[in-house]
């Protein structure tokens, strides 16, 4: 049976993300998959990542609890808007805090090459855009889907990573929005 994390990194539980995070539940639910989730804005930590890599920060019981769901997972499924181009600052706050080495990779001693600690863990990134998908790609080089997908997932050795654009979400009607939940509650059957 597949273990599924969803990991939703909107801080507003009113908004759309959040739509899309239970449509994708309901969906991994019906499949008998096994689900769990982090909703970041809910946790109890710092997000900042005070001393870099110098000197440890202990981990606050929130993330620790986070951390072994996203060990235990054999598919992660992060659901985030694009605002300024990138993540949310509490989504990036909890990458800096939990993907550390010696968790999510681990440098090797005199190399430039690491370790990649999270293999055999496939993702899904679903985003939300209050522009088209293609103008933020062509335009822009999709910023925050480079950091997630590359440099933070494939970095740790998650692979493959899928990405899914939805928008434009501000003028989207209900009708829309709709289609959207039922792409995404079809993900969620599928366990893409």
């Amino acid at each position: 049976m597949k273990k599924i994390l969803i990991i939703n990194g909107h801080p507003n539980p009113d908004s759309f993300n959040f739509a899309i995070a239970s449509e994708y539940n309901k969906g991994a639910l019906a499949s008998g998959a096994i689900v769990e989730t982090i909703t970041i804005a809910s946790l109890n930590f710092n997000p900042n990542l005070k001393f870099g890599y110098q000197k440890r920060t202990d981990l606050e019981p929130d993330l620790l609890e986070s951390w072994e769901k996203i060990k235990k997972a054999d598919h992660l499924v992060w659901i985030h808007p694009i605002w300024w181009g990138g993540l949310p600052a509490i989504t990036k706050g909890f990458i800096d805090r939990l993907f550390l080495p010696g968790m999510a990779f681990q440098y090797r001693e005199n190399s430039v090459w690491w370790d990649k600690l999270l293999k055999g863990k496939t993702a899904h990134i679903i985003t939300t855009l209050d522009q088209p998908s293609w103008y933020y790609k062509l335009f822009y080089g999709k910023p925050s889907v480079n950091q997630l997908k590359k440099t933070v997932l494939e970095f740790c050795g998650v692979k493959p990573v899928k990405v899914s654009y939805i928008g434009i979400v501000k003028t989207a009607d209900e009708v829309q929005k709709k289609k959207w939940l039922e792409k995404i509650y079809n993900f969620g059957l599928k366990n893409k």
